[in-house]
């Protein structure tokens, strides 16, 4: 429920923007066939970011939420590299990276916690679904389970540390729910980064989201993996946009 001073949640008062004080995270980014990611995004309405003639970005990654506005919580998420609506619908401009012409639509995002998937839902329209997420001591490795079936089980090497230890930056995301495709303006702050060519180890199950994962050809090599030991982030509000 919205109110004048943020969004009520179970009873609590979610004040916007969400601020997440301390996560870690650990993701890999494959090169897919960009009419495969194209038909799988569709419903949303935006199209991929052709990085060259023919080739999409698909994340893979899973965070470990430890401090936030959203309680403590494991998230795994798919998201591909997209356009922004309105933006010319040329192939392979990775120029559109470079200048940060481009967000990420968020595919999936299964939680393992009831409040943030109603939060999620409810204030910015993120595909939130209740799953079981199993990360191992390190927090490298993770399992996602659905309804008991294994769609996911994505472990990364640690890399390269990067120089300087991180980055700031501000991206969009892109959410589409019961046909209504949401921009939300996201912030963060990485320190203690490391990253590296390939790195990634995903072994995909019997449910029927690893069945879509195959048909973007993976599991295959990473185009890069990164791990981050700390992630501050901030989530604004949710905007609606055409994608006519």
């Amino acid at each position: 429920m919205s109110t004048s001073e943020g969004y009520v949640v179970q009873g609590q008062r979610v004040a916007i923007p969400v601020e997440i004080r301390e996560a870690h995270s650990t993701v890999a980014m494959y090169s897919v066939p960009a009419k495969v990611a194209q038909s799988i995004i569709d419903y949303s309405g935006l199209r991929v970011l052709q990085y060259r003639p023919g080739k999409a970005i698909c994340s893979v990654l899973f965070v470990n939420y430890l401090d936030g506005d959203l309680g403590q919580y494991h998230e795994y998420g798919v998201g591909f590299m997209v356009r922004h609506p309105g933006s010319p619908k040329r192939g392979g401009d990775l120029r559109a990276l470079l200048r940060s012409d481009a967000g990420v639509f968020i595919h999936r995002l299964p939680v393992d916690q009831a409040f943030t998937l109603e939060a999620g839902r409810s204030i910015w329209g993120f595909p939130k679904v209740m799953s079981d997420i199993e990360l191992d001591s390190a927090g490298h490795r993770a399992a996602l389970r659905i309804d008991g079936q294994l769609v996911a089980d994505l472990g990364v090497s640690p890399g390269i540390p990067v120089p300087g230890g991180g980055m700031s930056t501000s991206l969009d995301a892109y959410t589409s729910m019961d046909g209504v495709t949401r921009r939300v303006p996201w912030k963060l702050t990485a320190s203690g980064t490391r990253t590296r060519p390939g790195g990634a180890k995903l072994t995909l199950g019997d449910h029927p989201w690893a069945s879509e994962l195959a048909t973007l050809g993976l599991p295959r090599r990473a185009m890069f993996s990164s791990t981050v030991a700390n992630m501050q982030m901030s989530f604004g509000e949710a905007e609606e946009v055409s994608v006519l």
